[in-house]
């Protein structure tokens, strides 16, 4: 836990144990102040006892056998062993479960431990199951279910008008949190009755966590404010990678993509219809016989002349890589990662085998580093044969997903070295992730930044790559769900998220699809992809009317990415996160603490009610917003009813921003890295605004030698200035800027830019009365260097 402030007092009491954290007379959380602290005590079965008895202590031994025996005659079934429709698990030590319980005085809202396809704040569970955190294959998951889905984040918020805490559960068992809360079930009408009638009952959420296994290993984050509890979670767990540029684009999947010539005829449709994408990705189909690390000889046989093609136009690919091996003694990997008995055992001291893709299946015990330091090794070049520096990863069914397991994972009872399967579940496709991002970085030689994409995670995911949220479908409340799972997620650190455009399962509409590659377009990870059996869905099959929607939904993407990047910089150096719902920056606004389908990017904000004719639009606070797309003023504090038809994204710019663009799309991010900037600058009520601007060379990591661009962007005094944010960093660009769009501007009788080295000229404006909307046109200074525009 963090240090305790000076104001802040910890005080602890007995029978039962109770710990308060105090702030003054206010206690801001209690430990075990309902009683249910518990652990199980690891125990052995009497019938594997084999100690030596000898005659001095046979009286007491022969006591302990009968003790033990007559508890043994008491024990339920599943003390020793539990079963799970035909299968079972061994229990060597007994029972082992841990619990204990948290009360949050003063609080009604409660967010995180994803991955949960539910609202984003989190219910009551009182008359329902707990909210399960267990990393599961689950195929057609249900809505607004406590049920378990892939990953696993053991961190809950807790947040009222006054601070924001947090707790983090550090345990990878099968975990359980149980909600309650006084006012449960209470509506608005009712809380302000208690109120009239001076009812002096202090609002409370009582949070119970209870593990299979493990030990008790709690932090507490205090905040106070939602930021804080960002940056004391991230100094515990690490921020967000920090993922090549071109990663931040748009990427085109589906399972599967047939052979090399379906790959270019799908890259060329692109380029045909004028539709930007910077990775397309192979499902398992490409290998040889799900064997993993390998192409398919005939369908995929010169896959470095294919990946040649994708890069000569700057383009990338994603191949699967899945922690699943074919039991096969032809197969090199199997071989390698038997002879070095690196694959995870069963309880009888065998390698643990299972059902997946190729068959039978044996599962790496990726939890020890000399496993991981060999994975990693097999993405060198020379190893991975077929592969380019232009390939990247996606660890998938890294659950693990067993199909003939458990629920469709492994045996509790398998076993890691010295550990139980269960006691570190939840952590496999962790470490999967961890050691493939280490297979990327060592190939090039610890330069180039890597791209890995995985479906089951735990806490510090966030340092190794990108999350989605699994196997969604083709239906109108799937897209609405993304909002509120990608939001859970980036509270809780891992901010690159995203869900499958247009569905997994099923087909979507034609209206469904394009809506969903238009809120798509705002989240941090945007990638299509369909299930083997639905038609096919690329973005031009749908008709000319419907492809110019998706296209524009895909420039809009990639005219932002120089702020999507930034924003992702940020998260990197903060724990920040990305997309977040509005309480986190109006944290004393009540209207916003249950709001979970409009959320902010940075200065921008997003409004995805955007599935009806007519929406609403909760402006809570008493900012400007201007729409980005018609430059519209809204005054804050208060409801707007919005036309909205299908061409309409509803996106909003805070005024007191800037927000720098690339207005230039060409084919993919790379072709874009030396375009010039427009900058997007909204005046608040006060005309000023500012922002910044980020700049690398898009894929290495030598921005931690310092070779960037970080800018400070200003405006007052009816001046816009060019700061510079780092001045010991070195980095130069090419890029300039072409044109700076003020809104909520005054008409100037000129304008004047003063650059670094003294030089004064005048620039053309244009000005829109209407919509006190200020254009100058070419200024053209370059990105990197001081400047100042004057209005005068």
């Amino acid at each position: 836990s963090q240090p305790v402030a000076p104001s802040q007092r910890v005080i602890v009491s007995a029978r039962p144990f109770r710990l308060d954290i105090m702030e003054g007379r206010d206690v801001l959380m209690s430990l075990n102040s309902r009683g249910l602290l518990a652990f199980e005590q690891l125990r052995m079965r009497k019938d594997t006892f084999s100690y030596k008895v000898t005659s001095t202590v046979a009286s007491v031994w022969d006591n302990i056998k009968r003790k033990a025996k007559e508890e043994e005659e008491k024990v339920e079934d599943g003390m020793w062993e539990e079963t799970f429709k035909s299968h079972s698990d061994s229990k060597p030590n007994g029972p082992s479960a841990i619990s204990l319980d948290f009360s949050l005085p003063g609080v009604e809202h409660v967010y995180g431990i994803p991955e949960h396809a539910d609202t984003l704040r989190l219910k009551t569970t009182d008359n329902g199951d707990p909210y399960r955190l267990y990393n599961l294959d689950v195929f057609q998951y249900e809505l607004y279910n406590p049920m378990a889905l892939y990953g696993a984040v053991p961190v809950m918020l807790a947040h009222n008008a006054q601070r924001t805490t947090g707790i983090f559960w550090l345990n990878a068992a099968e975990t359980w949190v149980d909600i309650s809360s006084n006012t449960a079930g209470k509506t608005v009408f009712g809380k302000m009755l208690d109120y009239v009638q001076g009812s002096s009952e202090t609002p409370q959420t009582d949070v119970r966590w209870i593990s299979e296994s493990g030990i008790i290993d709690v932090f507490i984050m205090l905040g106070p404010t939602p930021k804080d509890v960002f940056s004391q979670y991230a100094s515990l767990t690490g921020t967000q990678s920090f993922p090549p540029e071109a990663a931040v684009g748009y990427h085109q999947c589906r399972w599967n993509y047939n052979d090399q010539e379906d790959v270019t005829s799908v890259d060329a449709g692109f380029d045909e219809h004028n539709i930007p994408y910077d990775y397309i990705w192979l499902d398992i189909e490409h290998t040889d016989g799900k064997r993993y690390f390998t192409w398919d000889p005939h369908k995929f046989a010169t896959p470095k002349e294919m990946l040649q093609g994708l890069m000569d136009k700057k383009r990338k690919m994603v191949a699967i890589v899945d922690p699943h091996i074919k039991v096969d003694s032809n197969y090199k990997i199997h071989n390698e990662i038997r002879n070095r008995a690196f694959y995870i055992k069963n309880k009888d001291g065998g390698d643990y085998e299972g059902w997946c893709w190729p068959g039978s299946a044996g599962y790496p015990d990726f939890t020890r580093a000399d496993m991981r330091d060999w994975w990693a090794s097999m993405f060198a070049y020379d190893q991975y044969e077929g592969s380019m520096e232009n390939l990247y990863t996606w660890n998938d069914m890294n659950e693990p997903s067993v199909f003939n397991g458990p629920e469709v994972t492994m045996h509790k009872d398998a076993v890691h070295g010295a550990w139980e399967h269960r006691d570190v579940h939840n952590l496999y496709g962790f470490y999967v992730q961890m050691a493939t991002a280490q297979g990327l970085i060592r190939r090039s030689g610890g330069v180039e930044r890597p791209f890995v994409l995985t479906r089951a995670f735990f806490a510090g995911s966030q340092r190794y790559g990108a999350v989605w949220t699994g196997d969604n479908a083709a239906e109108w409340d799937h897209l609405k769900i993304s909002i509120p799972m990608c939001l859970s997620l980036g509270l809780v650190g891992i901010s690159f998220c995203g869900a499958d455009v247009g569905g997994f399962f099923k087909s979507p509409s034609t209206e469904l699809l394009v809506r969903w590659y238009q809120t798509g377009a705002y989240q941090p990870f945007f990638r299509a992809h369909a299930h083997l059996d639905t038609p096919r869905r690329e973005p031009w099959l749908f008709g000319p009317e419907n492809t110019a929607l998706i296209r524009e939904a895909v420039r809009q993407r990639y005219t932002l990415l120089p702020y999507w990047y930034q924003q992702f910089y940020h998260s990197h150096r903060t724990g920040q996160p990305i997309m977040r719902p509005l309480w986190v920056e109006y944290p004393q606004d009540p209207a916003t603490f249950a709001l979970d389908d409009e959320f902010l990017i940075g200065k921008m904000a997003q409004d995805d009610k955007h599935f009806t004719f007519r929406k609403l639009i909760l402006t809570c606070v008493p900012q400007v917003w201007f729409d980005v797309h018609t430059f519209q003023k809204h005054n804050g504090a208060q409801n707007l009813y919005i036309p909205v038809t299908i061409s309409s994204i509803p996106v909003f710019q805070r005024g007191g921003s800037i927000i720098p663009r690339k207005s230039r799309v060409r084919r993919s991010s790379t072709c874009m890295m030396q375009d010039p900037y427009t900058l997007y600058v909204a005046l608040n009520p006060q005309r000023t605004a500012e922002g910044e601007l980020y700049i690398d060379d898009g894929h290495t990591f030598n921005y931690e030698k310092k070779e960037f661009i970080h800018r400070k962007l200003f405006f007052a005094n009816n001046m816009l200035s060019s700061e510079n944010l780092a001045p010991d960093a070195q980095f130069s660009t090419r890029s300039w800027f072409e044109r700076i769009v003020i809104l909520g501007a005054s008409k100037p009788s000129k304008v004047t830019l003063k650059t670094a080295d003294g030089q004064e000229s005048q620039l053309e404006f244009d000005f829109d009365a209407s919509m006190s909307v200020l254009t100058l046109r070419k200024p053209s200074m370059n990105a990197g260097l001081d400047w100042n525009v004057m209005l005068q």
